[in-house]
């Protein structure tokens, strides 16, 4: 039977809805949201290119040339090029051109909101194909409403644009595996080019991705191995070929001492720095770090009926492959087909996880270094949603068709109260797993990082700072306090510094390792009362103190 015109367009429109929607809902929140740290470097950066962008419109040849492209793409060179690409462009086009924005910082975060929403989109056709359009979308909103998703989705940073890539690609190579042909496996090539382009996650997926081709061909590719003939799918040489050309071509820094550079970057990131995290009540600098770290954080930062749903499809889909394997159902059938996509999930979730299973694995960012996994985290969910629904549908009887629209909504209202309650707190949320905010503060779990909260007190020092007041910012980096004056958040007429010494008002966000800059404040201030707590869930993250004046005599 030839489908409707709906049944062929149902799932893009969904699709374009998911993402139309997140977006427009990360616009919507992302007013009062103060500018992460690392944000501040890559506005820099933004700019850089984004004047390179001009001198390639205006003189292509003076723009190739090795001085010109040193000139602006040195700038945070450690990091490839793609986002920060788009937030030039947005912030060209869209800000300058079109005035689509008021707020200038906004324009940039805007890129990146475009292409993590793409993470819902992919999750939801995905999950539609292998699940059914219900729980493709139950899919796709579990991953929208988690509170660290949902604020890494507002900032211009890569975490969410490489989730959302990651996730892209290996959906692209799951549709070539199926085709067999070269559409969707050039399809792929591209799609990892732009995910090499965007963040070094992306080493990782490859490994993932050969794990899955000799899980899933067993016997059959040790027979091949052994004969020198492995038929390769035609996606992974096309990530091998075109892959690299995508990332070499968006990005200008290595188009010279192409080499060297490229050597530069991985040492950069094999090397990285160690920050400071706290992590049940111990702050870790340097290895060995806690090997359960990433776990536990899981548990306490994702909502409990998603981890619930997962762990039920999960469970569900290796009793399944244990009884594909066992009677080696014919891969022509539905449940036998299963197996493979399970397997892809499976990899895809664990290739994320992977680096924390080392003790050396620096543990700086947080929850922020495997949201690539959680789109096969909701992916599960959604096989867990599904078994969930068969089987309240046959004990439902006559009222079956009230299941569906029932359960639904049942899983997703708290993930939706959670997530919007913690806005803008998004990295001192915690689900009542661990007890909230308040339970995570007990159990020594880290409140805050990246200086972002500095937007929870603007109000206040708009409204108490003297005009030209110098206001000390610690853990903001000093150019995203001046995006925040830029767009508003801030008086212009503040001034950021770095020096306690120096500064009438000083801000201090807490964590174990800054506690001596709060007892520098106070020693220079001479108080230690600050003039505003900025808490969430009763648990303080940020106070800003006030140097005391002088007292006037008549």
């Amino acid at each position: 039977m030839k489908p409707t015109r709906w049944e062929r367009y149902a799932d893009p429109l969904l699709a374009l809805a998911l993402w139309a929607g997140y977006v427009a809902l990360l616009l919507a929140t992302s007013r009062h949201l103060g500018y992460a740290r690392d944000e501040g470097f890559y506005f820099d950066a933004a700019r850089s290119y984004e004047a390179w962008f001009r001198v390639l419109a205006e003189n292509p040849s003076e723009a190739l040339r090795r001085a010109t492209i040193d000139r602006y793409w040195s700038v945070n060179h450690e990091h490839p090029a793609l986002m920060k690409s788009l937030f030039a462009l947005s912030h060209r086009f869209l800000y300058e051109k079109l005035h689509w924005f008021r707020a200038e910082g906004t324009s940039m975060r805007f890129a990146g909101m475009a292409v993590s929403s793409l993470a819902l989109s992919f999750t939801y056709l995905w999950g539609r194909r292998a699940v059914g359009r219900v729980a493709g979308l139950v899919a796709a909103l579990l991953l929208a409403f988690m509170p660290r998703t949902f604020y890494n989705a507002h900032l211009e940073c890569f975490d969410m644009p490489v989730a959302a890539l990651w996730l892209v690609t290996t959906y692209l190579y799951w549709r070539s595996l199926a085709s067999g042909g070269w559409r969707w496996a050039i399809a792929t090539g591209v799609a990892y080019g732009l995910l090499l382009d965007t963040k070094h996650n992306s080493w990782l997926l490859p490994i993932a991705l050969v794990l899955h081709l000799v899980a899933t061909r067993g016997r059959l590719f040790l027979r091949e191995l052994r004969a020198g003939r492995v038929a390769v799918p035609k996606a992974l040489v096309a990530m091998a070929t075109i892959g690299p050309l995508v990332f070499y071509a968006g990005w200008p820094w290595i188009w010279h001492d192409t080499g060297k550079r490229l050597a530069e970057y991985v040492a950069f990131h094999l090397g990285h720095e160690y920050y400071n995290m706290e992590f049940l009540g111990r702050t870790y600098w340097k290895p060995p770090m806690p090997r359960g770290y990433a776990w536990l954080m899981t548990l306490g930062t994702v909502p409990g009926i998603t981890l619930l749903l997962f762990a039920v499809g999960l469970v569900a889909s290796l009793f399944h492959a244990r009884r594909a394997l066992r009677e080696r159902l014919e891969p022509a059938r539905d449940d036998a087909a299963r197996l493979p996509t399970d397997a892809l999930w499976l990899v895809g979730l664990l290739g994320a996880y992977a680096p924390w299973l080392s003790t050396g694995t620096p543990i700086f960012g947080g929850t922020k270094h495997w949201l690539t996994a959680y789109p096969f985290l909701c992916l599960f969910a959604a096989r867990g949603f599904e078994l969930a629904r068969e089987r309240l549908g046959e004990l439902a009887g006559r009222r079956r068709a009230l299941v569906t629209p029932a359960l639904a909504a049942s899983v997703l209202a708290s993930p939706v109260v959670i997530t919007l309650h913690s806005h803008p707190w998004g990295l001192s949320a915690y689900t009542p797993l661990v007890g909230g905010a308040p339970g995570a503060a007990s159990l020594g779990l880290n409140r805050t990082f990246w200086g972002y909260t500095t937007g929870s007190l603007a109000s206040t020092l708009n409204r108490d700072a003297p005009p030209g007041a110098v206001v000390y910012v610690h853990d903001t980096a000093l150019q995203s306090f001046f995006v925040m004056q830029r767009d508003g958040q801030l008086r212009r007429d503040l001034r950021g510094t770095l020096d306690i010494a120096a500064s009438d008002f000083a801000l201090y966000h807490h964590e174990p390792h800054m506690g001596r800059v709060d007892y520098q404040i106070w020693v220079d201030y001479g108080t230690v009362r600050p003039l505003a707590v900025g808490a969430y869930d009763g648990v303080p993250v940020v106070w800003l103190y006030e140097r005391p004046r002088p007292e006037s005599h008549p």
